[in-house]
This record gives C-alpha cells, sequence and structure tokens, in this order.
C-alpha cells in the first residue's frame, strides 16, 4: 500500500478528481512542455458530464495561465477511467507538439496513459486488513506502531493535516451566505453550531455539534475553500467532524488525535488498494463509504478498542454504505454531498458505539476485507448513471433549468 501522505492531501474544493486531480495534471503538463504556448483539453465521462459544476474547466485554465486554454467536454468515455482528459499542447506556431491522456483516479491521484508519471511506491507491504491484523497481532504492536514502522516522518506529516482539518471546521463554522453555483445553497453550519448551544438535552447537542463540524467543512470544500481529502473532497467532513468533537468536547489531545488520523487512514489505504475511492468509479460508497469507515475506526481507536474491534467498527460503516449512489445536483458537491457528510458523521460515531458493545457480545463473521470486496462489486454493478453523472438518481429528479 502506498503511503498515508497519498491517501491526506491538503488542497482545494470541490471535488479531488474533478479539481484537485486536474490541476496536478495541468501542473505535470506544464513541467513536460515548457515550451507550450496554448492547450486544448478535451474532457471525458464524469469530467465532462460534471465537470461545470465541478469547476474542472476552471482549474485547468487557471493551472495553465497565461497560456489560452480551450476545453471541450466529449459525452463518451476514455477506456481506463470515467475521469479521463487528453491534453493537445502546441506550440507558439499552432503546431502539435504532443498530446497526453490523463486519468484522475480518485482522491487526487492522477496516472498518465503512457506511464509519464511514476506511479507512488508501496511503502506498506501488507495488502489487505486481514494481513495487517495478523501482522500487529505477531509483533504484539498498535495500529498506530504499525503506521510508525513503515513511514518516516510521519508524526509531524500527521499533526500538519490535523491542524488543516481543525482549520477547515473553524473556518466553515464562522461563515454564513451562499455558495457559490445555480443552486443557490445557503451556508448553515454556524446556525447548526449556534442551535447546539441552546439545546438542553445533552444527547442532542452533541449530535447537533458533530453535524455543525461536517457541514463548516463540507461547506468549505463546495465553495473552492482549502481541506484535506480524507479520502477526497466530497467526503472531506467526516474525519475532521469526528475527530474535532474528540478535541473539543471529548478533550482529546492533538498527540492522540493524531494517533486515531493515522488508523483511520489504514483503512482508507486497504479500500484505495483493493477496490476505489472515486465517486465516478464505485459511487458515493466509495467516497462517504469509506471516509465513514475510516473516521468509525479513529473513534473506535478514541474508545480504547482492540485492533479486531477497530476493523469492526470500521466495517460497520463500509457496510452500511453499500450501494450509496453519487448523484450530484448539477454537477455540483452541494446536494446531497454537504448533508451526506453530517449524516456520515454521525454513522461513523454510531458505529464505533456498535462495536464497543456488540464486540464483546459475539464474534463478527464479515470482516473489513470482504465488505471491501462487496463494495467494489457493487460500484461495476451500479449504472453510470449514479457515479457522478448527475444522469440519473437525485439530480435528474430534482433538476436544473
Amino acid at each position: 500500500m502506498e503511503s498515508l501522505k497519498e491517501l491526506y492531501k491538503i488542497g482545494v474544493g470541490p471535488s479531488s478528481s474533478h479539481t484537485m486531480g486536474p490541476m496536478r495534471a495541468a501542473m505535470q503538463i506544464r513541467q513536460l512542455y515548457p515550451g507550450a504556448k496554448r492547450y486544448h483539453i478535451e474532457l471525458y465521462g464524469s469530467l465532462s458530464l460534471t465537470g461545470k459544476g465541478h469547476l474542472t474547466d476552471y482549474i485547468l485554465e487557471k493551472t495553465l495561465a497565461p497560456a489560452p486554454v480551450s476545453v471541450s467536454f466529449k459525452s463518451e468515455t476514455l477506456p481506463r477511467h470515467p475521469n479521463g482528459m487528453i491534453f493537445y499542447i502546441y506550440d507558439e506556431t499552432g503546431n502539435l507538439l504532443d498530446k497526453e491522456e490523463v486519468y484522475s483516479v480518485g482522491g487526487g491521484s492522477i496516472v498518465f496513459k503512457d506511464g509519464t508519471l511514476p506511479k507512488p511506491q508501496d511503502v506498506y507491504p501488507q495488502k489487505s486488513m486481514q494481513e495487517i491484523l495478523e501482522y500487529t497481532d505477531q509483533q504484539g504492536i498498535s495500529l498506530y506502531e504499525y503506521v510508525l514502522q513503515y513511514e518516516d516522518d510521519m508524526e509531524e506529516y500527521l499533526y500538519e493535516i490535523l491542524e488543516a482539518m481543525f482549520r477547515s471546521v473553524e473556518t466553515g463554522l464562522h461563515k454564513s451566505g451562499i455558495l457559490q453555483g445555480r443552486l443557490k445553497l445557503k451556508r448553515v453550519a454556524k446556525s447548526i453550531f449556534q442551535q447546539a448551544q441552546n439545546t438542553r438535552r445533552e444527547a442532542d447537542r452533541e449530535r447537533l455539534l458533530i453535524s455543525s463540524y461536517a457541514y463548516a467543512v463540507a461547506e468549505e470544500n463546495a465553495d473552492g475553500g482549502s481541506i484535506v481529502t480524507a479520502p477526497t473532497c466530497g467526503a472531506s467532513g467526516i474525519m475532521p467532524a469526528v475527530l474535532y468533537y474528540c478535541y473539543k468536547q471529548l478533550h482529546v489531545d492533538k498527540k492522540d488525535l493524531i494517533k486515531a488520523l493515522a488508523i483511520g487512514g489504514i483503512f482508507g489505504n486497504v479500500v484505495k488498494t483493493n477496490a476505489t475511492i472515486s465517486g465516478a468509479d464505485g459511487g458515493c460508497q466509495a467516497e462517504v463509504g469509506t471516509a465513514c469507515a475510516m473516521a468509525a475506526a479513529a473513534m473506535a481507536w478514541i474508545y480504547e478498542l482492540n485492533n479486531s474491534l477497530i476493523a469492526y467498527a470500521a466495517e460497520m460503516g463500509l457496510e452500511h454504505n453499500l450501494g450509496l449512489t453519487c448523484d450530484p445536483v448539477g454537477g455540483y458537491v452541494q446536494i446531497p454531498c454537504i448533508e451526506r457528510n453530517a449524516y456520515g458523521s454521525l454513522r461513523a460515531v454510531d458505529a464505533a458505539m456498535m462495536a464497543r458493545q456488540l464486540g464483546y457480545l459475539r464474534k463478527n463473521k464479515v470482516s473489513f476485507d470482504t465488505i471491501v470486496k462487496v463494495m467494489k462489486e457493487t460500484g461495476k454493478d451500479l449504472s453510470s448513471a449514479y457515479k457522478e453523472t448527475s444522469l440519473g438518481g437525485l439530480a435528474k429528479e430534482f433538476g436544473l433549468e
């Protein structure tokens, strides 16, 4: 498996696949062709169908400026992945220098068809959660110690990621107004947070606080603000909401929260390695489902559960998001995405609680690896209308003129 640094990335919204990936591709193209004076870019599949709402054309033009950039939207899909694009690179006289086929495969990661951009090297020899659990059991180490065994300078990096997550929560909680785009969606994180302060019932107050934190980050993401992929932009509110709640309401130290962050990342890495974290490839189960599993694992560690029960919590977090479709209205990462981050955060906390209670009553018969496999198969079976194309589901029924 790759480094957690390839999973947790600080970037800008609204989409890791549609914004961060194309931005990284454009930056790489510019480096590869320093003599380029003009670009034409063809977007395919999901990048084409929801590119406008995800600001794909905008970020490409901005990244390649001041060179002129034209973007066209193609209805067909390239063979290797639903998020495909072709860059045409021209010199100052208008002659075609070259063309590059690039895929944005989720979480801001990109792959060149011809292998121009090397794939990040694996740093973890284990490929599945079963292998990881067996190894940690044999070595007598925690899941956090497992991460430190293979990753250098990880503590410093995790602190940086945690601080970036917390900034996105706090920034979102202080903003009001309307999100960019044709939906004219009102920001509500600040209002939910204020409601929580005035709620007498403790259980309701706690859940409102978690929801407000998730809304804050998801609204920042939708408005093109700074967030952390966890594992994607579209699901970036779930892990910060749970960790911020642990910090503010449960008074967990940051030195412990970075351990929870690393442990959640292991589960995200297993999904990324063996299935997908791309909504265009697997539906929203791949994004919100994975984020929910990651946050459930983090919360289970906060509850001081053992490694197998942490895996139980993550399994429940993913299992009960199976089949979740990706149908963003108008191609914007707003409806149902923002609300879904809040539900995913609450579900993650519930999954950890259930693992704590059920785990000591009976052995879980469904492994995390099994759920990852099922999620991958479910993603393949989903119609393309439900995989970030805005052609079906809520996007179709809601409609925008």
